[in-house]
C-alpha cells in the first residue's frame, strides 16, 4: 500500500474579513500561502465590496499586518454567494467570523458541501467550545475540525492555540501543527476544549484580578499600569491602556463567556463586569478604536478614568519609590518577601494579584493545559509576559510561596474554601520546570517537550525556567564575542555585548572567528542567542554580556574626553587658539582607526575562503545591516527590521554599506544608465530607511533576491547551516575582487544634489541635512569625476572614511551624536 500523501497547503481560505479574519489571511500571503478571504456579498454594487475594502484597510492598519503592501494583491477576494466553489480547491479553511454560536453552525451548515476531501476545517474562536461547534458538521467532517486560536495581531502574535475535538484525527493535529510552525512560524500550544481555553483563561482572569484589587485599594488606573506594565515584565501596555487596545466591548465579551460558562468556578465573583466599565461601553467609550476608553488623549495629553470623579483627569500617576525599588530587585525570592511583607497598599496589590494569578493557575492546570511548560509559554507568547506565573512561582521559591498563598486561603485573603491542589505541596515539590520536563498533573510526570519531527529544526527553543541552553562547545571566548560549535564542522560567534553592538573587541573576535573557520570549518555563522541582531556600531560601551565594564569605543571616548577636556581648557578660547582642534584631531584619528577595521571585517566577511552566513532576527542597523550585506547569504527571520541608520546621527555608512549598494546598482544596471538604482539606494541610506519586515528589506535592497527569509525564528539557525552546507557542497569560492567598478560621477552627484536644493529650499530638510546627503551622493557615485570612470573597491571605500571622518568632525554632527547618546532619540539640527 502506497504511504499517505503529505499534508500539503496549496491554497487556504479564511470565512470572514473582520478585523481577525482579514488579518490571518494577511499573515498567510506573508508566507505566499494563496488565500482566499470570504465576506457577505455586498447589498449594492460590486458583491465583493465588502471583501474588497477589508482587503484594502489592511494597508492602513499599524502596525501593518503585511510584510509588504503589494502582498495584499495575492489575497483573492469572494463572497458566500457566488464562490463557495472555490472552497474545493483549500487544503485549509479557517473560520473566523463573529463569536456566536448559531452564526457559525449556520456557516458551517452552508460550506460543508464544499470542503475538500482531505482538507482541514478550523475555527479560530477564541473561547467557544470547539466540541459544540463541530456538532453542525456531517460526522465525516469532524474528525478533520479542530479550533486553531491566533492572537492578535497575527502576524506579530506568536501563540496559536491548537484545540482538538472528540472526534478530531490525532494526525491532522499534527499535519496542522507542522503548518503553523514551519510556515506560519507560530509557536503552537495544544488546550483543552475549555472556556477560553489555556491563554485567554488565564490573562483575563489575571486582568480581572487586577481590577478587583485595584478598586478594593483604591489605586488608580494609571498608577496600576505604571505598576503592572514593564517593572514586572509585562508590556508596556499594562492593564487598562491594554483592555483600550484590545477593545472594551470585546474585553467584556470575553469577560461574559467566562461568567456564562464557568458557573461553578470558585472565582465567579471576579467575572462580574465592574459598574464603571459598562457605563463607558454603553456611551460608545470602547477604547482605542474610538479613541475614549479607561484613556483618552486630549490635545497632546494623555488623560485617565478617575472612579472617584467618573471623569478624566491628566494621567500622570507612579509607582511609590519605594515599591518600585523592590520590583528592580533581581532577585526574584528577595523582591517577593519584600512584597509580601510590605504594608504599603501598593506592595499589597502587587502581591494579591500574583497571589491569586498562582492560586488560580494551580487549581486550574489539570483542567486547562497538559503540563506547566504550555500554560506558561501560553501566557508568554499570547500576553507578553516575560515569565509565565508557574516560572515566576517557582524563582520566587516554590515552597516559601505556596505556604503564603496557604496563609491568606486560611485568613480569608484569598479565596475561602480552595485550597492548593496536592500536587502543589509535596514536600519533595520545589517547582514545576525540570531539565526532564515539565509538570504534568493528571499523568503526575515530568512532561518532556514535543516529540513531533518539525521540532527538529529548533535546536535551541524557547526555554522556560530549569531548562538550560547549551549552546555548544566553545572554540575561543572574549569579553565580545563567543565562537562556537555543535560537532557539525560549522562554526557559529554570538556577539556578547549589550543589543549586540558592534566595536573594536567585537570587529577583533569576528576576524578571529574568520580565522578560525578557514583554517578548521566548513563556513561561519553569525548568530545571536537572543534578538537582536545587532544595533551597529556601539557609540556608547555597555558591559558586554553582563559582564565589567569594557573600555569605551573610539567614538565614545572621542565625546566624553573631548567635552572633558575642551571645557578645562574654556571651550571658547581653546578654539580661538586652536587647542580645541588639536584634540579633536587626536581622537578622530582614534576613531578613523575603528573606521578602518570595520571596514577591514566587513570585507574578510565577504572575501572569506570559507562561506559566511548572517543569520538575522530583529534589529540590524548601521554596522549590522553592513555585516549582512557583506556576508555569503544572509537567512532573515520576517520579523527583521534591516537598515543603514547613519544619517540619522549626522554620519554615512562607512563599513562598506555605500560601497556595497554601489556595485548593487552597477548589477542591476547591467551596462545601462546607473542613475536610477543609484537614486532608489542613495534614498534608502539618506533617509535612515529601515525595513518593516524583511520582504520589505529585499524591496529596499538590504537583501538579495538569492537571501533567504524564514517564519520563525526558533528554526533560524538551522537553516541558516542549511544555506551554509549547500555554499560548501557546491564547491564554494569567494568572489573575485572587482577592479573595474564604473561610477555614476559628478553629473549624478549634480542631478541628486538639485533634488536636495528643492528639499532645502521647501523647508523639509536642514542645511546639515543637505551636507551630509551630498556627501553620501558624493561616496555612492564615485566622488567627483567623469561619469563612466572606471575604480576598485577600496576607492570607494577610501571614500566612505573620508567623508565620514569629515562629518565627524562638524559641530552639528556632534550635537547629534551627544542627544543621541544621551536621549536615545535623534536630533534635528
Amino acid at each position: 500500500m502506497p504511504a499517505a500523501s503529505p499534508f500539503i497547503v496549496r491554497k487556504a481560505a479564511v470565512l470572514g474579513a473582520g478585523v481577525m479574519g482579514a488579518q490571518i489571511a494577511a499573515h498567510l500571503v506573508n508566507a505566499n500561502v494563496a488565500a482566499v478571504l470570504y465576506e457577505l456579498a455586498a447589498k449594492e454594487g460590486d458583491p465583493n465590496g465588502n471583501v474588497l475594502k477589508a482587503i484594502d484597510n489592511l494597508k492602513k492598519f499599524e502596525p501593518s499586518p503585511l510584510s509588504t503592501s503589494s502582498k495584499a494583491g495575492f489575497i483573492q477576494a469572494a463572497n458566500y454567494d457566488q464562490h463557495l466553489d472555490l472552497l474545493r480547491e483549500c487544503d485549509l479553511v479557517i473560520e473566523a467570523i463573529s463569536e456566536r454560536l448559531d452564526w457559525k453552525a449556520d456557516l458551517y451548515r452552508k460550506v460543508a458541501p464544499y470542503i475538500g476531501e482531505h482538507a482541514i476545517f478550523a475555527t479560530n474562536t477564541s473561547g467557544l467550545s470547539v466540541n459544540k461547534l463541530s456538532e453542525s458538521f456531517p460526522e465525516p467532517l469532524r474528525k478533520r475540525f479542530c479550533g486553531v486560536h491566533f492572537f492578535n495581531p497575527p502576524r506579530y502574535m506568536h501563540l496559536v492555540e491548537l484545540i482538538p475535538a472528540r472526534d478530531t484525527d490525532a494526525a491532522i493535529l499534527d499535519d496542522l501543527e507542522k503548518f503553523l510552525v514551519t510556515t506560519l512560524g507560530k509557536g503552537v500550544i495544544r488546550a483543552k476544549d475549555t472556556p477560553n481555553f489555556i491563554a485567554n483563561r488565564i490573562g483575563v482572569f489575571s486582568m480581572l484580578a487586577t481590577l478587583h484589587h485595584a478598586q478594593r485599594l483604591g489605586i488608580g488606573f494609571d498608577v496600576v499600569d505604571a505598576l503592572t506594565g514593564t517593572l514586572i515584565g509585562r508590556p508596556k501596555s499594562a492593564t487598562f491602556r491594554t483592555a483600550d487596545v484590545v477593545g472594551l466591548d470585546t474585553f467584556t465579551h470575553v469577560v461574559n463567556t467566562m461568567k456564562e460558562t464557568l458557573p461553578d468556578d470558585p472565582w465567579h465573583q471576579y467575572y462580574e463586569v465592574p459598574s464603571w466599565l459598562k457605563r463607558l461601553i454603553d456611551q460608545g467609550a470602547l477604547g482605542q478604536k474610538t479613541r475614549k476608553g479607561v484613556y483618552q488623549k486630549i490635545g497632546n495629553d494623555i488623560h485617565v478614568l478617575d472612579l472617584k470623579t467618573q471623569s478624566y483627569r491628566l494621567s500622570d500617576g507612579k509607582g511609590d519609590e519605594g515599591v518600585v525599588e523592590m520590583l528592580k530587585n533581581k532577585d526574584m525570592a528577595a523582591r517577593f518577601e519584600q512584597l509580601h511583607g510590605s504594608g504599603h497598599p501598593q506592595a499589597q496589590f502587587l502581591w494579591s494579584i500574583y497571589r491569586d494569578a498562582f492560586h488560580y493557575c494551580a487549581v486550574n492546570l489539570a483542567q486547562i493545559a497538559d503540563n506547566a511548560r504550555d500554560l506558561d509559554l501560553a501566557i508568554r507568547w499570547g500576553f507578553g509576559w516575560n515569565r509565565g506565573p508557574f516560572e515566576i512561582w517557582q524563582a520566587a521559591g516554590w515552597r516559601r510561596v505556596a505556604g503564603w498563598i496557604a496563609e491568606d486561603i486560611t485568613a480569608g485573603k484569598a479565596m475561602a474554601g480552595v485550597p492548593l491542589p496536592v500536587w502543589v505541596t509535596d514536600p519533595e515539590r520545589a517547582g514545576v520546570h525540570q531539565p526532564q520536563g515539565s509538570f504534568s498533573p493528571a499523568e503526575r510526570v515530568y512532561r518532556p517537550r514535543s516529540k513531533l519531527p518539525v521540532y527538529r529544526r529548533q535546536p535551541f527553543p524557547d526555554r522556560v525556567l530549569g531548562e538550560e541552553a547549551q549552546y555548544g562547545a566553545t572554540i575561543f571566548e572574549t569579553d565580545a564575542v563567543r565562537c562556537w560549535h555543535t560537532g557539525d564542522g560549522i562554526a557559529v560567534v554570538s556577539f556578547k555585548s549589550r543589543m549586540h553592538a558592534i566595536g573594536d573587541d567585537v570587529l577583533d573576535g569576528v576576524q578571529q572567528a574568520l580565522d578560525e573557520a578557514e583554517r578548521n570549518y566548513m563556513g561561519l555563522v553569525i548568530w545571536q542567542t537572543e534578538p537582536p541582531f545587532s544595533v551597529g556600531a556601539n557609540l556608547k560601551k555597555t558591559p558586554a554580556g553582563g559582564a565589567r565594564p569594557s573600555q569605551p569605543s573610539a567614538i565614545g571616548r572621542l565625546f566624553r574626553q573631548f567635552r572633558k577636556e575642551a571645557e578645562s581648557l574654556a571651550l571658547k578660547a581653546a578654539r580661538r587658539l586652536g587647542v580645541a582642534d588639536q584634540l579633536m584631531a587626536g581622537k578622530l584619528a582614534e576613531v578613523e582607526k575603528l573606521v578602518e577595521q570595520f571596514q577591514d571585517t566587513t570585507q574578510a566577511l565577504k572575501y572569506s575562503m570559507v562561506p559566511t552566513v548572517a543569520a538575522v532576527d530583529g534589529l540590524a542597523l548601521g554596522g549590522g545591516c553592513e555585516f549582512i550585506m557583506h556576508s555569503d547569504r544572509a537567512v532573515a527571520t520576517l520579523e527583521s527590521y534591516i537598515g543603514l541608520v547613519e544619517a540619522g546621527v549626522g554620519l554615512l555608512p562607512a563599513g562598506g554599506g555605500c560601497k556595497e549598494f554601489a556595485l548593487r546598482a552597477v548589477a542591476d544596471a547591467k551596462g545601462g544608465d546607473l542613475s536610477p538604482f543609484l537614486q532608489k539606494y542613495f534614498k534608502a541610506v539618506a533617509m535612515a530607511e529601515v525595513g518593516r519586515s524583511a520582504e520589505h528589506a529585499r524591496e529596499i535592497g538590504y537583501l538579495r533576491p538569492a537571501d533567504k527569509i524564514v517564519m520563525n525564528r526558533f528554526e533560524l539557525l538551522e537553516i541558516a547551516k542549511a544555506e551554509l552546507r549547500a555554499l560548501a557542497a557546491a564547491g564554494y569560492r569567494p568572489p573575485l575582487r572587482p577592479n573595474a567598478i564604473p561610477v555614476a560621477g559628478r553629473s549624478a552627484i549634480a542631478t541628486i544634489r538639485a533634488f536636495m536644493v528643492n528639499l532645502l529650499e521647501g523647508g523639509h530638510i536642514s542645511e546639515h541635512d543637505y551636507l551630509i546627503g551630498s556627501k553620501i551622493a558624493t561616496v555612492m557615485c564615485g566622488g567627483d569625476i567623469e561619469g563612466g570612470s572606471l575604480v576598485d573597491e577600496q576607492w570607494f571605500l577610501d571614500l566612505e572614511r573620508r567623508h565620514f571622518m569629515e562629518l565627524i568632525a562638524t559641530e552639528k554632527t556632534q550635537a547629534r551624536i551627544e542627544h543621541t547618546l544621551k536621549t536615545g532619540k535623534p536630533l534635528r539640527n
